[in-house]
């Protein structure tokens, strides 16, 4: 029997968010799926959406897909942000095998989100497609939703719609239809969730009521805790101390509005786990869940992003976005921002769950989404495969993604897509992971990351680490992965040397610099995001 391959891709959740990762939020099916499979502590991401999921899909470093920030077009001095010609998805490489292909979810790679173009799913591979072009969105009245490419307006989506719900749905049919079928499928799904608005359903919510009342000190040792008794980063970790821009919980005077901001993000996650039951029960069903690679990650680190209330920085963000309803289904006007006088939740807000919660999110790290430090790009990373040969239980060598399609096409036995309308396609810059998965040892290999300016290379035990316009960082992650110890003045050489191999690898995928990418936009203002 074939064997077939499911990604399961969430947006913006930190790293011990679900319980396999020491969350206390309540994530029974994704657990399920850990529970038979391999889970990895030391998986990275490329700290941002859409160059993750450009990375994800093509297996190449996202400055080498025209997607290395969002998707704005910053051409021609800048990236283009939308696929490229020059690169192939592993949806083109499977359909190419003869495999079925569906996507369901988010794309968020083209900055054209109205009319199909070449960069849209069903121009790369995927035959089935059902989700939505931009990054974000309501979660009851969600825009830019295209069955194919046919538009799906909001006056179709019912009273009961909800988005998180939906793709599980749509992702399980595929799966049922792909079953009567006589071809392996390769599936992709994109949840939103946990990504702002905090958009949750009342049931899911009375779920998540009094689950954070201690605060974020307590819960933040608490998840430490039982990451140490699960095996997750247990010696090549310290816990950092908390954000010294956050409060302590004790110090914060807005308690209630901040424990109803993440008890809102909880319950999306909550939904996403429910969802993610109800495409490992379409496997089950149909009889495919052995002969199925199941991988399980999130795009970047918990979120510190805050949207702002005041009426000037509310207009900018619906101008920017063009992801706000006009007003709520019952025709109630939208509540933009983070303010305590808008509860999250429901259909009329549109808020975030801010700096603190992400800090609990990203457990035991530092930083966020858009950084490439820890918190910014380590994931958890889940691989279940019942036929497959895989080692149960906790694997600890790093990879990150440009590693996922070389360990997929040799699963597999599919071969890389060599030409794509006429041209050759860049060679797989990064390493199969089966070897390690089936109990073997790891390929070592310097990983490198480039996003706003901020840059990291990881050799080994070593990583060094900047933000944009500041001093390389070295730390030493076998005793200090929550980088709380600098040792740059302390190692010059090895410094120089990391620094030397970074630059390296950015004149080799096309890093631009940050510099020259913000002078290109500010030639081209008012780009959607």
């Amino acid at each position: 029997m074939e064997t077939n391959v499911l990604i399961i891709l969430v947006d913006d959740m930190g790293y011990s968010d679900i319980g396999c990762y020491g969350g206390e939020i309540g994530t029974p099916n994704i657990d399920r799926l850990a529970a038979n499979g391999a889970r990895l502590t030391n998986f990275y991401n490329t700290a941002r959406c859409s160059p993750s999921r450009a990375s994800l899909l093509t297996g190449l470093h996202p400055h080498q897909t025209g997607v290395a920030e969002l998707v704005n077009n910053d051409g021609p001095g800048g990236y283009p942000g939308s696929l490229t010609e020059r690169c192939a998805t592993l949806a083109e490489t499977f359909r190419a095998a003869g495999y079925h292909t569906h996507m369901t979810g988010k794309w968020h790679l083209s900055n054209e989100r109205e009319q199909p173009d070449q960069s849209w799913p069903t121009r790369r591979g995927f035959e089935r497609f059902w989700g939505t072009i931009s990054g974000a969105g309501s979660y009851f009245q969600t825009t830019t939703l295209h069955d194919g490419e046919t538009p799906v307006p909001l006056s179709e989506l019912g009273p009961d719609f909800y988005y998180t719900d939906e793709i599980g749905s749509h992702a399980a049919a595929a799966i049922r239809d792909a079953a009567e079928g006589e071809r392996p499928f390769f599936g992709y799904v994109a949840f939103t969730a946990p990504h702002w608005p905090l958009h949750a359903k009342e049931s899911d919510l009375a779920d998540t009521r009094g689950l954070f009342d201690e605060g974020w000190d307590v819960l933040r040792t608490r998840r430490r805790q039982r990451q140490l008794d699960a095996g997750i980063c247990t010696e090549d970790a310290t816990l950092d101390r908390r954000d010294p821009a956050v409060p302590a919980w004790t110090d914060e005077p807005e308690q209630k509005w901040q424990l109803e901001r993440m008890e809102a993000y909880a319950a999306q996650v909550r939904a996403m786990d429910r969802a993610v039951g109800t495409i490992l029960t379409a496997l089950d069903e149909t009889g495919q869940a052995g002969n199925s690679i199941v991988l399980f990650l999130s795009d970047n680190g918990g979120c510190a992003e805050e949207l702002r209330s005041d009426p000037e920085g509310a207009a900018r963000f619906r101008q920017h976005h063009l992801i706000i309803p006009p007003s709520a289904p019952d025709g109630t006007p939208m509540r933009v921002g983070n303010s305590p006088d808008i509860s999250p939740g429901t259909a009329d807000t549109y808020t975030s769950y801010g700096q603190a919660w992400a800090n609990l999110s990203n457990t035991p790290f530092r930083l966020y989404k858009r950084w490439v430090h820890e918190g910014g790009i380590s994931t958890p990373l889940i691989v279940s495969w019942p036929d497959g040969g895989l080692s149960d239980g906790v694997v600890d060598a790093p990879h990150q993604l440009t590693d996922i399609a070389p360990t997929l096409l040799e699963a597999t036995g599919v071969p890389p897509l060599a030409e794509r309308d006429g041209h050759a396609m860049p060679a797989l810059p990064g390493v199969s992971m089966l070897d390690l998965l089936r109990g073997g040892e790891a390929e070592a290999h310097d990983l490198c990351w480039e996003h706003i300016g901020n840059a990291a290379i990881r050799s080994d035990r070593w990583k060094l680490v900047r933000e944009y316009e500041g001093p390389w960082e070295l730390y030493d992650l076998a005793a200090d992965r929550s980088e709380s110890n600098n040792l740059a003045d302390a190692q010059p050489e090895r410094v120089k040397d990391l620094a030397d191999r970074w630059q390296s690898w950015a004149n080799t995928v096309g890093v631009i610099p940050y510099g020259d990418v913000l002078a290109a936009r500010a030639t081209r203002p008012n780009q959607p995001a």
